[in-house]
């Protein structure tokens, strides 16, 4: 396997008893975060768990936060806004990532201190100029129209 290029990156741990993000394996993209926190979480309840770290996300690049497997398997939870966007401005001194939780399940969840909940993966990133202009392309068919039988 190839082993993937690093860049380091600046992080703040909140409670250092807690370990740094970390990669599970050599071919994962993503590094696990911990709850610093242990949570009840009810039937349809959304709740924020604080992942115990502040990252500088290097220029040009995002830090995406997207579900481990295990978060909707093991407990029926899930990232209430569906992935989480991490910008380079968010790093001060208060700005611990916080992981939005929903229980979209019927029973009561608990989540331990330093379970792993959620994946960051860095990715990079340009921003747009527009072009504004009429585009000359045929229409598909609408919202959802690829793929239909």
């Amino acid at each position: 396997m190839t082993r993937l290029n690093s860049m380091l990156v600046k992080i703040t741990r909140i409670d250092e008893s807690l370990p740094l993000p970390e990669y599970k394996t050599d071919g994962a993209v993503g590094f696990d975060l911990y709850a610093r926190r242990a949570m009840r979480i009810a039937p349809g309840e959304s709740v924020r768990i604080p992942a115990n770290v502040i990252i500088q996300t290097p220029p040009g690049y995002l830090l995406l936060l997207a579900a481990r497997s295990s978060l909707s398997k093991k407990h029926g939870l899930m990232l209430a806004n569906g992935i989480g966007v991490i910008d380079q401005d968010f790093c001060g001194p208060e700005d611990e990532i916080q992981l939005a939780i929903i229980n979209v399940g019927n029973e009561t969840h608990f989540i331990e201190r330093g379970e792993r909940l959620v994946q960051g993966i860095l990715i990079q990133i340009e921003r747009a100029e527009w072009d504004e202009t009429e585009i000359q392309a045929p229409t598909r068919g609408g919202f959802g129209t690829t793929g239909t039988y």
